[in-house]
């Protein structure tokens, strides 16, 4: 949870010699911010204008200054008509690529410096070093100081074979592109050439800043031929296409500075899911060790079969340059790359940059915003989570009680991701007072219905949630008593003989556990005792059931007080299954503080587990099995400063 990384473009004074230089500070990071989270509706999408849930404002932002911040409407520089790919050989000897480093001080954040929970990328997905692709490469440019290998840059498809894609704040005098940069070879070595920057095309609007203008941070340059010979018939070209929305698969490719980059090598973060930076026309990823260098990156949805082109939706870049606005020691710092989202206004700068011009598109006017979860700031105050098919749709969908007694009802599209939400109840002092919440087919209709357990120990069924809604009374399993006050954790799942999910497994205060077998409505059925009163019992934190092992019976899963998760394998009415250990205890687990299981992903198989963190931020493993979890996709991204 919690991935974070940085790139940029950066300024760079000469100083150190190095084999061949980094240079120039990669803007000023910057935490994202983070809207308020909307009250959702049956259509509404979510904007930034409502109070998140909980109480308490939203915390302010860093106010860490950009690197370079420019303002909105700076022009490019004037075309460089004596600038050449053998002047750029003559200037960029191996001494001034040595010499050209980074003067901005970063260095990684030192071990041990953050909590334990967020060593590492949280997705497991840290950059991978490689030899790179042909289409991409590194810009080195000229100007206030040297700034080598400052920016990366893609070369895309266009009439004139000679066009690259970087970010807006990438834009530099007398620059060089140099695809699939060698750090061992000197500028006239590079085996597939350089080639000098004839013009700079970008958004006349484009603001390295906060504000949304920073959703036009790209760029593309004409290149002058090398010799007889223009850029795409040496190394090919990538297509350009429309970003889907905010939940795509890409691939990220950049050239890091030397500074955190001693190969001096290209990186690429192989198949990492996007999701949105909220209020913004951006998608964020999650990847450890995007430092510095990367701004102007490509994001690959996918690649042609020779591998050294494919199809680009994004480019690193963005909010305050592409990343998170935290200081350099925070490890968010290295983990968060933003990019923005090709549309419209893209597309037109795009088109006049093959004709060669540069027009003034007007104010910008932001496009409506896809849909979007939110933000870890708001997910924070998820209280409570289940699932089940609502909508009668064959698939999971979710609903999230939330700190202020709200519930909303989330749609899933069967493919792992979220595609809307409904307010199911207004915020209310009743719902605050809702402990525990689980989901099954207790009614036999074939919608799930909501079981609540209540701080004074009702226990009420809400049949048919997605059709009927929460706003009636429900069914009382229970009156008001002492015994189900004691009821800790609730957990419904199919354990007994039944086709449908109608068994209850309740964890008790006191460490015992019960199985209740085809509960409906009014009645919890058979009773089974499956564990009595035991100490090792009262440390079960989080219950949640699936079908992990894939056999008739389902299995459930434990989160204990020092991390530990472990399966209990075929549960039924003879007693618990055999234990089998996903993972040891650990401090990183200790902040899974909600978790349900779904059917999310078309499979037939309930066995996609949804975790919210600590932090806000909200997981999905697809696929989990019995002995170990499933591939991990973020579906909100932690809360940022």
């Amino acid at each position: 949870m919690l991935d974070t990384r940085i790139r940029r473009g950066a300024v760079a004074a000469v100083s150190a010699a190095l084999l061949l230089g980094s240079a120039a500070a990669a803007r000023a990071d910057t935490a994202a911010p983070v809207p308020d989270r909307p009250a959702p509706s049956a259509s509404a999408q979510p904007t930034a204008s409502v109070p998140p849930h909980g109480t308490g404002p939203m915390p302010a932002l860093s106010t860490v200054p950009a690197a370079r911040p420019a303002a909105s409407g700076t022009p490019v520089p004037a075309p460089d008509d004596d600038w050449t790919a053998q002047d750029a050989i003559r200037f960029w000897t191996p001494g001034r690529m040595a010499a050209a480093t980074d003067p901005s001080g970063r260095t990684a954040p030192p071990k041990g410096s953050v909590a334990a929970r967020h060593q590492g990328s949280a997705t497991g997905i840290t950059a991978q070093h490689f030899s790179g692709i042909k289409s991409v490469g590194t810009i080195f440019s000229t100007g206030a100081g040297l700034k080598g290998h400052r920016c990366s840059a893609s070369v895309v498809r266009s009439g004139g074979h000679n066009l690259i894609l970087t970010a807006g704040h990438c834009v530099g005098a007398k620059s060089m592109f140099v695809p699939m940069y060698d750090h061992t070879k000197s500028a006239a070595q590079q085996p597939n050439g350089v080639w000098a920057v004839d013009k700079w095309f970008r958004d006349k609007r484009y603001a390295s800043d906060k504000t949304k203008n920073s959703d036009m941070d790209y760029a593309f340059a004409s290149l002058k031929p090398n010799g007889r010979k223009n850029v795409q018939d040496v190394v090919g070209a990538n297509t350009l296409a429309r970003t889907p929305g905010y939940a795509n698969r890409v691939t990220v490719i950049g050239y890091p500075k030397i500074a955190h980059n001693p190969q001096d090598q290209a990186v690429r973060c192989p198949h990492v899911s996007t999701t949105a930076l909220s209020g913004y026309y951006q998608m964020q990823i999650n990847c450890a060790g995007m430092w510095g260098g990367v701004s102007g990156g490509p994001w690959f949805s996918k690649f042609d079969a020779s591998g050294n082109t494919g199809t680009i939706i994004g480019n690193v870049g963005g909010y305050m340059q592409g990343g998170p606005d935290v200081p350099q020691t925070d490890h968010r710092y290295n983990e968060i790359s933003y990019s923005p989202l090709y549309g419209d206004r893209f597309f037109k700068l795009y088109a006049d940059a093959q004709k060669g011009r540069n027009p003034d598109y007007g104010p910008y006017r932001q496009p409506p915003l896809p849909y979007t979860m939110g933000a870890g700031s708001t997910w924070k105050h998820a209280k409570l989570m289940a699932s089940g098919d609502f909508n009668g749709n064959g698939h999971s969908d979710m609903i999230v009680v939330w700190g202020d007694g709200e519930a909303t009802l989330y749609s899933s599209d069967g493919k792992g991701r979220f595609t809307g939400e409904r307010r199911l109840l207004a915020k209310n002092d009743t719902w605050k007072h809702a402990v525990t919440i689980t989901a099954g087919d207790f009614t036999g209709s074939d919608r799930f219905d909501l079981l609540v357990r209540w701080t004074d120990g009702e226990v009420t069924l809400y049949g048919d949630v997605g059709t009927k809604g929460l706003n009636w009374a429900g069914t009382q399993m229970i009156k008001p008593n002492d015994l189900w006050k004691d009821a800790t954790q609730i957990a419904a799942g199919r354990f007994g003989s039944s086709r449908y999910v109608t068994d209850l497994i309740v964890r008790w205060v006191d460490g015992e556990v019960t199985l209740y077998t085809d509960v409906s409505a009014g009645t919890f059925g058979q009773e089974h005792k499956l564990k009595g009163r035991n100490d090792t019992w009262r440390d079960a934190t989080l219950l949640t059931a699936g079908e992990y092992s894939g056999s008739a019976k389902w299995d459930l899963m434990v989160r204990w007080t020092d991390g530990e998760l472990d399966n209990y394998v075929n549960t039924s009415p003879s007693g618990l299954g055999d234990e089998q250990r996903l993972l040891d205890k650990n401090d990183l687990w200790k902040h899974d503080t909600v978790m349900t299981t779904g059917e999310f992903t078309g499979d037939g198989r309930t066995d996609d587990l949804v975790v919210r963190w600590s932090d806000g931020e909200t997981t999905m493993y697809t696929d989990t099995r019995a002995a170990r979890l499933g591939s991990e996709g973020t579906l909100v991204h932690a809360a940022c400063c």
